[in-house]
């Protein structure tokens, strides 16, 4: 079963710590986005491997884009 998760408010990527085809476990830092001049994590909701990574660094997000989605 896949999992997007998705952009809790509009903001920036700074930093993209996983791949597609890389593992991860729930609560595992998949990117840092930035947003409202604060850093934040952006977790993995749930283990699995990530599928799709639609989004890049220096990539501006609006709410509810996707981010990455975990199969």
């Amino acid at each position: 079963m896949s999992c997007e998760v998705r952009s809790p408010m509009p903001g920036k990527i700074v930093r993209v710590v996983k791949q597609v085809g890389d593992p991860v476990a729930a609560g595992e830092t998949i990117m840092i986005m930035e947003a409202m001049k604060m850093e934040m994590p952006v977790a993995a909701p749930a283990a699995g491997t990530i599928r799709d990574l639609p989004v890049g660094v220096e990539k501006a997000v609006a709410k509810d884009d996707i981010l990455v989605v975990i199969d």
